[in-house]
């Protein structure tokens, strides 16, 4: 069962098996000192790409953070009233989300559905290392990449290099949601870390 208000203080605790301060940490994230600060003590989860990117230079899966035991099987099921639904009111930084694959030990994808609660969630940019896939569910969205915009439909698909700002938001009276699968690589790998760069105010 992942607890949402563990997470920050599971984040502690593996930079401190790792013997590393929150400087340290934040030089090889790119998040500010007192973001990872509020983070480790928030009762919130934080956003999926950070996640990715703060367990990747902990060099421990997503799962860990959020609290899950990897199973021993290579062959993970996650029935649709097993999903914990996170950041549920999606006021933080746009969006709610639920783990789909969390038990699978040591994948290199992290697959999750997000729903987003109102248009509020365009006035967050994300940015990271990596790829990630975008498919719409329900709903239809607006999708900016970069400096383009792209209108979404229940259906469509998108496949985008993550490190170039990308945000979206609902049109519509539809309740939206997506099915996003995000790569952030590996930290030990030759991919050179892009530093998140968001337009969230630095407070959980």
């Amino acid at each position: 069962m992942i607890i949402e208000a563990e997470i920050g203080k599971r984040i502690k605790e593996f930079r401190h098996s790792k013997n590393l301060t929150l400087q340290e940490l934040a030089d090889k994230t790119g998040f500010s000192k007192g973001y990872l600060s509020k983070l480790e003590t928030s009762d919130k989860a934080p956003p999926v790409a950070t996640l990715s990117v703060i367990a990747r230079e902990l060099d421990v899966t997503v799962s860990s953070l959020l609290g899950e035991e990897p199973q021993d099987d290579t062959f993970c099921l996650v029935r649709k009233n097993e999903r914990t639904l996170m950041a549920s009111t999606g006021e933080d930084f746009g969006y709610a989300y639920e783990a789909l694959a969390n038990p699978y030990p040591n994948k290199h994808m992290e697959p999750f559905v997000l729903s987003y609660p109102s248009d509020e969630a365009f006035n967050y940019s994300f940015q990271h290392d990596g790829e990630e896939m975008l498919f719409v569910l329900q709903g239809r969205m607006r999708f900016k990449y970069g400096h383009r915009e792209f209108v979404l439909d229940k259906g469509d698909c998108a496949y985008f290099d993550s490190s170039v700002a990308h945000s979206g938001e609902p049109i519509g009276d539809e309740a939206l949601k997506t099915l996003i699968v995000l790569y952030t690589g590996s930290a030990k790998g030759p991919t050179s870390l892009e530093h998140i760069k968001r337009r969230i105010i630095d407070e959980l």
